[in-house]
């Protein structure tokens, strides 16, 4: 059942959008086509709708059963629209993802928002302008107005997503964000070392994410082990490198190093109890209580 569904998915809906380009453009498509797609697109609404409830009774949850049917690269683009719009909305009240209790925010959009009002106001001169052009063909002016406007959210929402979703750091993980479409969690144990610096050119490497803001980044991230760091449609892509920015990148700087500091303290004190040494007192080879030295203070 499922495979018929989707055998039917892959050749109706493409069909289906030339029928669409068509009518837009003019095209004159004998009824009897028109019907035969209509019909065959609702007949593959009904199959979808069965194998849901078939999947259903046999104990899969919503979300599993939708994910059986619906391949993942098109989930992912919905919720990645789902959440452009719903950051929009967060952005509109002033109320930002800050994560929970625990969690320091370090925000990272405030260099590209210049670029990205600049690009919104491009889009919506654009928009103008087509519908001045195109008043005499209504149905296409219909659909490109409906386009052009979706573009101007679809911007703002980029930014927007940006602004509300900033890079939190907790007592044991660093979780870094871009837009909607970025969002890894950094355990600190895996995080090697820690370096301050100004990028404003990035060339794409295998085992490397770049968080660009306004083409630079600020942070680079050495692992000891790779994290997961998933691309938008869902393809794998495990990084040991992560560079980012912030607004503050000195705070963001010290604070992590602090928290280096402290989540390997919490480590080794079970560790020196374990040999009858007092809580924080040195290991052999080391300078001092932490392999983390503070960052120098021009940093």
């Amino acid at each position: 059942m499922r495979r018929a569904t989707a055998f039917l998915t892959y050749a109706l809906l493409p069909a289906e959008f030339v029928l669409v380009v068509c009518l837009v453009a003019g095209v004159r498509i004998p009824p009897v086509v028109l019907l035969v797609s209509e019909v065959a697109v609702t007949l593959l609404f009904l199959a979808h709708g069965l194998a849901f409830l078939r999947l259903r009774r046999r104990g899969l949850t919503a979300r599993e059963a939708l994910h059986a049917l619906v391949p993942e690269p098109a989930l992912r683009l919905v919720r990645h629209e789902l959440r452009l719009m719903a950051s929009l909305g967060r952005w509109t009240v002033r109320r930002p993802d800050l994560g929970g209790p625990g969690a320091t925010a370090f925000p990272h959009a405030r260099d590209q928002a210049a670029l990205m009002y600049g690009f919104a106001f491009v889009c919506v001169v654009e928009t103008v302008g087509m519908s001045y052009l195109l008043a005499a063909w209504p149905v296409v002016h219909a659909v490109v107005l409906v386009l052009d406007v979706y573009t101007v959210l679809f911007v703002l929402g980029l930014h927007a997503a940006s602004a509300t979703r900033p890079h939190l750091l907790t007592g044991d993980a660093l979780r870094v964000r871009q837009a909607a479409h970025v969002d890894v969690t950094i355990p600190l144990e895996r995080i090697a070392a820690v370096r301050q610096e100004s990028l404003f050119s990035h060339e794409k490497k295998d085992g490397e994410l770049d968080l660009a803001v306004g083409s630079q980044t600020s942070l680079t991230l050495e692992l000891s082990e790779a994290v997961h760091a998933p691309r938008l449609l869902g393809a794998p892509r495990p990084v040991r490198v992560v560079r980012l920015h912030a607004d503050d990148a000195r705070a963001l700087h010290r604070a992590l190093h602090r928290a280096l500091r402290d989540a390997r303290a919490c480590h080794d004190a079970p560790h020196d109890a374990l040999r009858g040494r007092p809580e924080g007192s040195l290991t052999p080879g080391r300078t001092g209580p932490s392999p983390v030295p503070d960052p120098p203070a021009s940093a």
